[in-house]
């Protein structure tokens, strides 16, 4: 541990950030790894499996590694809309839309979530990678300025998020504070900029920081206005088993350069009418064919790169496999080597986990709440 945790560290011979709250988590339990440059907790040494029923039933709150990057200018439109698969100049103030970046090729270089702040100003939440000299690169020759805002972001996940904002802000959450929407709210006494949204699939919050927030005393406000509700700090590994029920992706593990939107299961987020944005002409001749399906296992757990075979032949590979503690059943991601006739959704494969084949089904995505109620505040369906 850093004496001094504002300090950056070396890891894998590169220099890494803290968290300006690790202070209130860290411990000889933790276990740490690093995401888009920050050191994260992998794992708290805390109960999971309570983790995760607090998280599905009551409220986590976690700090996350994301990296928000500022796009501001007379032409932050226009890059937004040479760099992401999608129209940009609709989205309205204070609401926030998933953004894809592609490669000339068409393969996927980056997701995440972009905030648009005001007319010329936007935050794009980018997930592991870097996208900041992306920006830069094809910005040349415009009016804006593309910023790494060293800014961390908290969440809290769970279907008694909002009845924390609510205490944290001494107010009622504004009902036009609906799903993906982003506004400033006063939290104990500091500005901070909240979205309506999260990694999880669950009703959530996600909250920003800044260089003037004493970040410690954010947390400390929001686990005692929290207390009431049971609200507990949790990482990673109650997250990802959320996250992979609920059809989330991660970049460079889930997407990556040498998959498209289509192979994805992503064709949704990309508009091809949208003419300017890099990656479009090859997209217009690729092929639309979905290669990443999920994948569903009775008998075992499968892990990332465990081989899945179909006729005696290896097809594909996962991407990421998980107990779901709700399905309570193995599952996760397969990507497919090639399409099949008549498509690969709800044949039955064979994952080897462990060296022993294992009868799998492939399902469309997510795995639980299909409609995306949960993350809205409302009762999933069966």
């Amino acid at each position: 541990m850093a004496g001094d945790y504002r300090e950056k560290v070396l890891f894998n011979g590169l220099r890494k950030e803290w968290s300006p709250y690790v202070e209130r988590w860290h411990s000889d339990k933790v276990v740490y790894a690093v995401y888009a440059n920050w050191m994260y907790p992998l794992s708290l040494g805390t109960d999971v499996a309570e983790d995760y029923r607090k998280l599905r039933s009551g409220a986590m709150l976690y700090d996350t590694p994301e990296r928000p990057i500022s796009i501001q200018g007379p032409d932050a439109v226009r890059l937004c809309e040479r760099v992401f698969t999608r129209p940009i100049a609709n989205v309205r103030v204070g609401r926030c839309v998933y953004g894809l970046a592609c490669d000339p090729g068409g393969g996927i270089l980056m997701d995440g979530v972009l905030i648009r702040l005001a007319e010329d100003h936007f935050w794009y939440i980018q997930a592991e990678g870097d996208i900041e000299h992306w920006l830069l690169g094809n910005g040349v020759g415009m009016d804006v300025e593309v910023i790494d805002t060293g800014m961390r972001v908290l969440q809290i996940q769970g279907p008694r998020s909002h009845d924390v904002l609510a205490a944290a802000m001494g107010a009622p959450v504004p009902e036009d504070f609906t799903w993906f929407a982003a506004r400033y709210f006063d939290i104990g006494g500091q500005r901070v900029l909240v979205s309506n949204s999260g990694y999880t699939g669950e009703l959530g919050i996600e909250i920003y920081g800044n260089h003037e927030l004493d970040h410690l005393r954010l947390w400390d406000h929001l686990m005692e206005v929290g207390a009431a509700f049971d609200l507990s700090m949790g990482a990673s590994d109650s997250m990802a088993p959320r996250r992979v029920e609920a059809g989330i992706m991660d970049n460079r593990t889930d997407l990556s350069r040498a998959l498209t939107p289509f192979a994805a299961g992503l064709g949704h987020f990309v508009d091809l009418d949208n003419g300017v944005f890099v990656g479009r002409d090859a997209l217009l001749e690729s092929d639309r064919t979905q290669l990443l399906w999920g994948l569903r296992c009775d008998s075992a757990t499968p892990s990332r790169s465990d081989e899945v075979g179909f006729d005696g032949q290896r097809v594909g590979h996962m991407t990421v496999g998980v107990w779901s503690p709700s399905l309570e059943c193995g599952i996760g991601y397969v990507r497919f080597d090639h399409p099949i006739e008549g498509g690969w959704e709800g044949r039955q494969v064979q994952v080897t986990v462990n060296g022993s084949p294992h009868p799998a089904t492939i399902q469309a995505l997510p795995f639980i709440d299909a409609e995306k109620r949960l993350p809205r505040g409302l009762p999933a369906t069966k």
